[in-house]
């Protein structure tokens, strides 16, 4: 599934009673799907699940029940969910002092564009960001950015085939990489792949 249909989501009410249960498990799915890079770079690899219930989030925190409501939102989030030769990721730059936040969002400018993954044996391949909308400045860049992986067909073959899988970031101001990302997030990615 590529995308979300409006009759698979749950009304408020329905949701309501299920949120623990679907949050807890959507947490425990994530586990499998975050990759740190380096101490202030988080990568979270979306799916349908993933999607899913930021969707009903969104629709419950707004009281969203009306269908153009309902329909804008899927309309938002239903390009996050890879389609078969692509990964996508929510990259989220992280300092909790506020001061050096600020201090390094600007530094940082052009970082969304220096992410990269590597299957082994094959080119890396650096990721397209925020094709939904422009989350840098002249001044900085964004503590939030969505990215997409946009693989060949023979890196999504060695993938499937069981080489390992590397990630990285190569910004002048931040430097950081997995030699081999863990088993069970390369076994989670891999379950994008068709």
């Amino acid at each position: 599934m590529t995308h979300i249909e409006r009759n698979s989501l749950l009304s408020l009410e329905a949701y309501a009673k299920q949120r623990g249960e679907f949050r807890a498990r959507v947490i425990a799915h994530k586990q499998h799907r975050t990759v740190a890079l380096g101490e202030h770079v988080t990568l979270i690899f979306e799916d349908e699940l993933t999607i899913r219930y930021q969707v009903q989030e969104m629709l419950r925190i707004e009281r969203t029940f009306e269908e153009q409501g309902i329909q804008d939102e899927l309309d938002a989030y239903n390009p996050l969910i890879p389609d078969g030769n692509n990964f996508k990721a929510t990259m989220m730059i992280e300092y909790p002092d506020p001061a050096e936040r600020a201090q390094m969002l600007a530094k940082l400018k052009g970082i969304e564009d220096r992410v990269w993954v590597q299957a082994e044996g094959c080119r890396r391949v650096y990721a397209i960001a925020d094709e939904d909308l422009e989350r840098e400045n002249d001044t900085k860049t964004s503590a939030v950015h969505f990215l997409r992986f946009s693989l060949d067909d023979e890196t999504c073959k060695s993938l499937k085939y069981g080489v390992s899988l590397s990630m990285g970031v190569d910004h002048p101001e931040y430097s950081a990489s997995l030699a081999t990302v863990a088993a069970p997030v390369r076994a989670a990615l891999v379950k994008d792949l068709l």
